[in-house]
């Protein structure tokens, strides 16, 4: 069972080219946040999809049909090549890990050949009454010199540094314009992407609990944004 997710009405979706704040039309009374899609990419190359596994055997076929043929005591040489006692047998790893096999999503040793993403639950700007809900790691913008350290800031309070995190690039990837329904001021909300490097295992705190989940799986999290995410993050 899901818990709730905060009441969000997605009114435009725009690209900045800047992370300057200067450069953002807003109001006085308009709210901006600064939140992080905070990604690990896949660690394993996907599995080959049978069509495609098919197409490639077919084609790796029909050109043996023309390919040079070579003397037996030129194949024989090659084969022998690599033999002895150095060589080591290669057992292939698992792709399916014990995270797997338990639903796991606070591990991310989960779903090794798809992208994962973070996301928090606990209270964040723009819920009533403080109700604790799922939300990507984010921050009201106060004074930063520009957005990119508000979401870095954002980020570091989550995972308690930025050591083992790459932003990718200076300017939002999306935006999204939020209504709240009580007597709050009109929320915009720009997303940063960041990548997980170099570590399999972040200590995750300033919340309730947290999930590393799948793009499907986060579409269930989020069904009134659906088209939103879906648009907007890579499988």
């Amino acid at each position: 069972m899901l818990r709730s997710v905060a009441p969000l009405l997605l009114r435009s979706r725009r690209f900045a080219s800047s992370t300057a704040v200067s450069g953002i039309s807003s109001s006085s009374s308009d709210k901006i946040v600064a939140a992080v899609l905070f990604e690990r990419l896949p660690v394993v190359i996907p599995k080959i999809e049978p069509i495609v596994y098919a197409f490639r055997e077919f084609s790796f076929r029909w050109r043996q049909q023309y390919r040079r043929k070579y003397p037996d005591e030129v194949l024989g040489k090659a084969d022998a090549r690599g033999k002895g006692d150095y060589q080591t047998d290669y057992v292939p790893a698992s792709r399916i890990t014990e995270a797997d096999k338990t639903n796991d999503k606070r591990s991310l040793q989960r779903a090794l050949d798809r992208r994962l993403y973070l996301l928090l639950y606990g209270s964040t700007y723009g819920t009533p009454d403080k109700e604790p809900v799922w939300h990507f790691p984010e921050k009201v913008y106060e004074n930063e010199e520009t957005l990119r350290l508000c979401a870095e800031s954002a980020l570091k309070s989550v995972i308690g540094g930025l050591n083992n995190t790459y932003f990718v690039g200076n300017a939002p990837m999306a935006q999204m314009v939020v209504e709240p329904k009580e007597d709050l001021p009109l929320l915009k909300r720009f997303f940063f992407k960041s990548q997980v490097i170099g570590t399999s295992k972040l200590q995750i705190g300033e919340c309730k609990d947290f999930v590393w989940v799948t793009k499907d799986e986060l579409m269930e999290y989020f069904p009134e944004q659906a088209s939103f995410f879906n648009k907007m993050i890579i499988s």
